[in-house]
C-alpha cells in the first residue's frame, strides 16, 4: 500500500528546534542509555540518597559525576554527607514515563 503524500507537507516543520538543541536531546538519551546510570536514577527516582548508601546499594559512585555534569542529578551537603537527588520534575517524569512504557 502506497503512502498518500498529498496529506502531509513535504517540508520539515518550521518549528523544528535548532540543531544544537536536537544534539542536546540526543546526548540526554545517551546518558539514559547506560545501565549503571539508569540504576542510579531509579534509586534517586524513589528518594534522595547519600553517596555512601548509593555505593552500598549499587556498588558504584563514579557515574554520579556523569549524571551531575549532565544536570540530571543535584547534590547537597549536610555536614560531611553528600546527598543526591534527581535534578527536577522533568527528569522524574522522563524516567517514570520510560518505566511505565516498558512495563506495558
Amino acid at each position: 500500500m502506497e503512502h498518500d503524500h498529498s496529506q502531509h507537507p513535504a517540508a520539515i516543520p518550521a518549528q523544528m528546534p535548532p540543531e544544537s538543541q536536537l544534539a542536546d536531546v540526543a546526548e540526554l538519551f545517551k546518558i539514559f542509555g547506560d545501565l549503571t546510570r539508569v540504576r542510579i536514577i531509579f534509586v534517586l527516582f524513589q528518594h534522595e540518597e547519600c553517596v555512601r548508601d548509593i555505593a552500598q546499594k549499587l556498588e558504584m559512585t563514579h557515574q554520579l559525576r556523569v549524571l551531575k555534569q549532565s544536570r540530571l542529578v543535584v547534590s547537597r551537603r549536610e555536614g560531611k554527607t553528600i546527598f543526591y537527588s534527581l535534578a527536577d520534575a522533568h527528569i522524574s517524569s522522563i524516567f517514570g514515563q520510560a518505566l511505565e512504557h516498558i512495563q506495558e
